[in-house]
């Protein structure tokens, strides 16, 4: 088991804000990425900060968004669609996405529109 796993998603949020705000993006948009992923509504995504819920649990929670399938790409030197384990795989799809949206991508094309 992967450590990041048991870490709360609350922790790793501000370090996700940081970076995309650093690029000039707003935390509106990064919350737009996690909730077109997760399914989540924005009181379901603060439910789930205020909570501190492990990434397993967060994810366990989540609907995720058919078109995940569709985030390809390389995230920490690993090709997120040839991840074989599914919890870490949906870990570097939001990766991925906070990557692309630091990078100034559309966000039509972050969403996979």
């Amino acid at each position: 088991m992967h450590r990041i796993f048991t870490t709360s998603f609350a922790s790793v949020y501000p370090h996700y804000v940081t970076k995309v705000e650093k690029k000039g993006r707003t935390t509106a948009e990064l919350d737009e990425v996690i909730e077109w992923l997760t399914g989540f509504d924005d009181a379901e995504l603060q439910q789930h900060l205020d909570e501190h819920t492990t990434f397993e649990d967060f994810f366990a929670d989540a609907d995720l968004n058919p078109n995940a399938t569709l985030i390809t790409g390389v995230v920490c030197g690993m090709r997120v669609e040839q991840i074989e384990d599914p919890l870490m795989q949906k870990i570097r799809y939001l990766d991925k996405l906070v990557d692309e949206l630091a990078k100034g991508r559309p966000m039509q094309k972050i969403l996979r529109a």
